[in-house]
């Protein structure tokens, strides 16, 4: 199914071609095999299981999946056109990498989408929002105070798919699952150095409170800065540092 990073793939089975298969949710003769593939295909990309560069090849998928490849051809398409996949004509497929600028283009959009999931939560505030983003919170707080810092970038993309399903905007919830997409992945979390885990969870409890007071303008500025921090800290560990130099 997959072949070595960079390389044309020579048909042999992979590790990450075994982790696929954890991944298919599919009972023969029900369902969408498409869209169960596809699934599979982003989720193990995701998380990591298959890696940027890999080569993806169409019978390979399908005879480990069970399927026939017309559902692994379109599945293929389908991640393709959420930026995951790279199709080429003549050489197949190939798990997408991001670059500084991808990143830099990433967060850019996220502040903004954000900012404005922030601002319609604010306005709609919906029973609930408050007391689920505060649990969220609270066992951010914990976890960090515990060194479990492994734990939180789960926590904080709860978070934010909280205040983003509270926006009640379909097109906004939709632009912001590809950014979350695009964020996991980004496989080293900003979140696994204790000052940022600091600075993210204070920056999370003022998004509360402005949500809380149903501030709109308040909510809005609060994430637009998170995101802001969140940007530069990923900038800050993407540099080499002075070691390094």
């Amino acid at each position: 199914m997959v072949g070595k990073q960079g390389q044309r793939p020579a048909g042999k089975t992979s590790a990450a071609s075994t982790s696929l298969s954890a991944y298919l949710r599919l009972t023969p003769g029900h369902g969408n095999s498409t869209e169960a593939v596809a699934d599979a295909l982003r989720e193990a990309i995701l998380d990591g299981a298959i890696s940027p560069g890999t080569w993806l090849r169409e019978d390979s998928i399908a005879r480990e999946l069970g399927v026939s490849r017309t559902p692994v051809r379109e599945a293929l398409r389908r991640v393709a056109d959420e930026g995951l996949v790279t199709k080429n004509v003549h050489s197949g497929s190939i798990v997408a990498s991001l670059s500084f600028d991808d990143i830099l283009a990433l967060y850019m959009v996220r502040g903004e989408l954000e900012a404005l999931a922030a601002r319609l939560a604010a306005q709609r505030c919906p029973d609930g929002l408050v007391e689920e983003l505060e649990r969220i919170h609270q066992e951010m707080v914990e976890k960090t105070a515990s060194g479990e810092l492994g734990t939180l970038p789960d926590l904080n993309l709860e978070f934010h798919r909280k205040i983003r399903m509270a926006a009640g905007n379909s097109y906004l919830e939709r632009f912001l699952l590809q950014v979350e997409h695009a964020v996991r992945r980004l496989r080293e979390s900003t979140l696994s150095t204790p000052a940022r885990a600091d600075d993210s969870i204070h920056e999370h409890h003022a998004i509360i409170e402005a949500i809380a007071k149903k501030d709109p303008a308040a909510a809005g500025k609060a994430a637009h800065t998170h995101m802001l921090h969140a940007r530069d800290a990923r900038i800050q560990a993407m540099l080499p540092s002075p070691l390094d130099a």
